[in-house]
C-alpha cells in the first residue's frame, strides 16, 4: 500500500523557518523522484520543489528559490523541505507528491501518489 505523510507545518511570522517532512512508505517508494506542491486558498495547486532519490538533483520553482531547500534521507525514505524567509505569500496546504504518468514534472498530473498535505500559516 502506497502512503506519503506529511508533517512539520504551522504557524510563523514572517521571516521566519520552518521544515517540513515527508514520510514514504509502500509502492511509493520505487518511484524516482519526490516533488513538493502548494495551494493557497482560491489558487491552484503549484510546483514548489524536486528531488531524485538517487543523485539528488533539485529543481525548484522561480517564487522559493534561494529560500527554500529539498533534501532526502535515503535511509529513511524520508524528503523534506526546509523553508526560510518565509513570506505570507507562502500560506498555503503543502503537499508531497511521487510517481509518475509521464506528464512534465511541474504538473499537478504528473503524480499518482499524494499525501494529505500539511498547512503553513505565515502572518505578516
Amino acid at each position: 500500500q502506497a502512503q506519503l505523510v506529511e508533517s512539520g507545518g504551522g504557524l510563523v511570522q514572517a521571516g521566519g523557518s520552518l521544515r517540513l517532512s515527508c514520510a514514504a512508505s509502500g509502492r511509493t517508494v520505487s518511484s524516482p523522484v519526490m516533488v513538493w506542491f502548494r495551494q493557497a486558498p482560491g489558487k491552484e495547486r503549484e510546483f514548489v520543489a524536486r528531488i531524485n532519490w538517487g543523485g539528488g538533483s533539485t529543481v525548484y520553482a522561480d517564487s522559493v528559490r534561494g529560500r527554500f531547500t529539498i533534501s532526502r534521507d535515503n535511509a529513511k525514505n524520508t524528503v523534506y523541505l526546509q523553508m526560510n524567509s518565509l513570506k505570507p505569500e507562502d500560506t498555503a496546504v503543502y503537499y508531497c507528491a511521487t510517481g509518475s504518468t509521464g506528464r512534465p514534472y511541474y504538473r499537478e498530473d504528473a503524480y499518482n501518489y499524494w499525501g494529505q498535505g500539511t498547512q503553513v500559516t505565515v502572518s505578516s
